[in-house]
């Protein structure tokens, strides 16, 4: 009887650690950005956003961590709304220099469809997802990522606009913890450090 029972949590183990399911895209590195800073009124980014939106055109195109260069292959950016088209604003002078397109088809409330596309898609690749501050830990746990090991309190501070969240996926597109973090970027004056 022991043995029986035995076999049978042991077959259970092991089903349940190979059926780990696919987090991210697989071979692939998802960097995940806030949108520059808002605009006193209307849907934009203000001077000092754009002075950060110009400044990541260089700073990702020329991105190197841990000895490997991470200029993204594709872009995201959450898609426009009556309030706000400033994700999109903020990775277009980067798009243009790199010769990419914009992808905007997911919204906020999307997280978990974009990862499905990554997922299916976008292997191999590094990727860039500018979003809004407040759906981020919705998009990291979509990709297996736990918000709380990069944000503090599992939420992105309104304040914070300089942080990379540096997502990398193994050959089965599960999330790699050593290689993953959090990144300071020091792009414009005032930010913090």
């Amino acid at each position: 009887m022991h043995k029986c029972l035995f076999i049978a949590v042991l077959v259970g183990f092991t089903f349940a650690v190979t059926a780990h399911a696919q987090d991210g895209p697989k071979n692939s590195v998802v960097l995940i950005i806030r949108h520059a800073e808002d605009a006193d009124t209307g849907d934009g980014i203000s001077s000092l956003g754009q002075k950060r939106a110009d400044a990541y055109t260089n700073y990702f195109l020329n991105l190197t961590v841990d000895s490997k260069h991470l200029e993204p292959q594709v872009i995201f950016a959450a898609k426009d709304s009556k309030k706000s088209h400033r994700p999109r604003l903020t990775v277009e002078p980067l798009a243009q220099a790199a010769k990419l397109k914009i992808d905007t088809r997911f919204g906020n409330s999307r997280s978990a469809e974009l990862a499905a596309d990554l997922r299916a898609k976008y292997q191999g690749k590094v990727i860039l997802i500018c979003w809004r501050h407040p759906y981020v830990p919705a998009l990291l746990d979509a990709l297996g990522a736990n918000a709380k090991t990069f944000l503090p309190n599992g939420k992105w501070p309104g304040a914070i606009f300089n942080w990379i969240i540096l997502l990398s996926f193994d050959q089965e597109g599960r999330l790699i913890p050593s290689s993953s973090r959090r990144i300071e970027e020091h792009l414009v004056p005032g930010d913090p450090r």
